[in-house]
Parts: C-alpha cells; sequence; structure tokens
C-alpha cells in the first residue's frame, strides 16, 4: 500500500517531475495549503522579438503556481480553464514571483487567482479553474 502525500509536500514533489518547471528555473518559495509562492529569474533564451520576456514564462509561472495550489488539498486537480492579463513587460534578469492569493473550492471545481510581481509591483494576473479528481497524491 502506498503512502499518501501531505498537501505541503505536493508541490515539491510535483516540481521533482516536472522537466519544464524545472528548465525555466522555478524555486519554490513557500507552501501551504491552499497557498503557493514561486519564483524564477528571465533569461536571455526567455525573450521576444521585442526584447522582453515572451509572454509564455509569465504564463508558465503562474499556471505552475495555480497547478501547485490546487494539488495541495491531496488530490490529483486538472486544469479545465485559464486566463492572463499582461499588465507590464518584463526584462531579462528581473527576478519574478507567482503566488496564489485565491484559492476557494465548490465541490469538484476549484477557482484560484494567481499575482505575478517585480518585487511589490503586479506585472500579470492569471486566473484558473481545476477540477479535483477523487484520486489521491501518493
Amino acid at each position: 500500500m502506498s503512502k499518501l502525500i501531505k498537501g505541503k509536500d505536493i508541490p515539491h514533489k510535483m516540481l521533482s517531475l516536472d522537466p519544464y518547471s524545472s528548465w525555466l528555473g522555478i524555486e519554490i518559495i513557500s507552501v501551504e495549503v491552499g497557498r503557493v509562492k514561486l519564483g524564477m529569474t528571465i533569461r536571455p533564451e526567455m525573450l521576444n522579438s521585442m526584447g522582453k520576456a515572451h509572454g509564455g514564462i509569465t504564463y508558465a509561472l503562474a499556471d505552475t503556481a495555480f497547478g501547485f495550489t490546487s494539488n495541495t488539498h491531496g488530490k490529483y486537480a486538472v486544469s479545465i480553464e485559464t486566463s492572463i492579463n499582461h499588465i507590464e513587460a518584463l526584462e531579462k534578469g528581473d527576478y519574478i514571483t507567482a503566488e496564489c492569493t485565491l484559492d476557494k473550492t465548490k465541490t469538484k471545481v476549484g477557482f484560484n487567482i494567481v499575482e505575478v510581481k517585480r518585487g511589490e509591483e503586479l506585472v500579470a494576473l492569471f486566473k484558473g479553474v481545476v477540477y479535483r479528481t477523487s484520486e489521491e497524491w501518493e
């Protein structure tokens, strides 16, 4: 029989199994059930043709924070809808964080808001909806 993983340990397991997030250089800053904060640095290969961070980079960080947070409840949670608002452009060398600031569950559907910041400045706002399965993290 497998041992179930506690909520606060799930994001660490998820990151260890996620080569894309590891390639991005995402690090876990803090974890509690229903709240995860991640960080990363914008690298030269993450820039677009205008010399700014590609929008997909900010999206990927926010999406990872969203996924990690949604899974801290102990059940496999899968994304069913997401959106992002890009507020400020990012530069090479910028260190950004993504923190889930809202984690609300209604039956098997969860709603999340993730704020992406450069220091204290809000640079993107992400909204996501997940479906929580009955499968538990082991």
